[in-house]
C-alpha cells in the first residue's frame, strides 16, 4: 500500500501540479503589486477615476472586474513566458541530446482525401 502511494507521489503530474501551485502563489504577490501599484492607477487616470476598483457605470462596478481580468492575463502571461517556454526548451534540448524524437502526428485519412479533392478541383481551374 505504501509503495503505491510513493509511486503516486513521484508521478510527474503530481509534482508538476505542486510546483505550479507554489510558484503561482508566490508569483501572485508580484503580479498583485504590479497591477495595484502601476496598472490600476494608470488605467484609472486614463478614465479620470480615483482608483480602478471604484470605477462604475450606472451602478455597475466594472473597475474591479477590469482589475481582475488584467491580473489574470498578467499571471497567465508570466507563467507561460517564465515557466512553460523555458521548460519546453529544456525538454527539447534534453530529448535532442538523448536522441528522443517527437512522435509523428497521425493524419486523419478523411483530411488526406479532402485535401486531394481540393487540390484536384484547384488544378481544373
Amino acid at each position: 500500500m505504501l509503495s503505491g502511494f510513493k509511486k503516486f507521489l513521484m508521478q510527474g503530474n503530481v509534482i508538476d501540479l505542486a510546483v505550479a501551485v507554489v510558484i503561482g502563489t508566490a508569483f501572485n504577490a508580484v503580479v498583485d503589486s504590479i497591477v495595484k501599484g502601476l496598472l490600476a492607477p494608470l488605467i484609472a487616470r486614463i478614465f479620470n477615476a480615483k482608483d480602478l476598483a471604484g470605477m462604475t457605470w450606472e451602478g455597475f462596478a466594472y473597475g474591479s472586474v477590469l482589475a481582475a481580468i488584467i491580473n489574470f492575463v498578467l499571471v497567465a502571461g508570466a507563467i507561460y513566458f517564465v515557466v512553460v517556454v523555458p521548460m519546453n526548451h529544456l525538454i527539447e534540448r534534453r530529448n535532442a541530446k538523448l536522441g528522443i524524437k517527437e512522435p509523428e502526428a497521425e493524419v486523419d485519412p478523411h483530411i488526406v482525401l479532402l485535401t486531394e479533392i481540393r487540390d484536384s478541383l484547384a488544378a481544373r481551374k
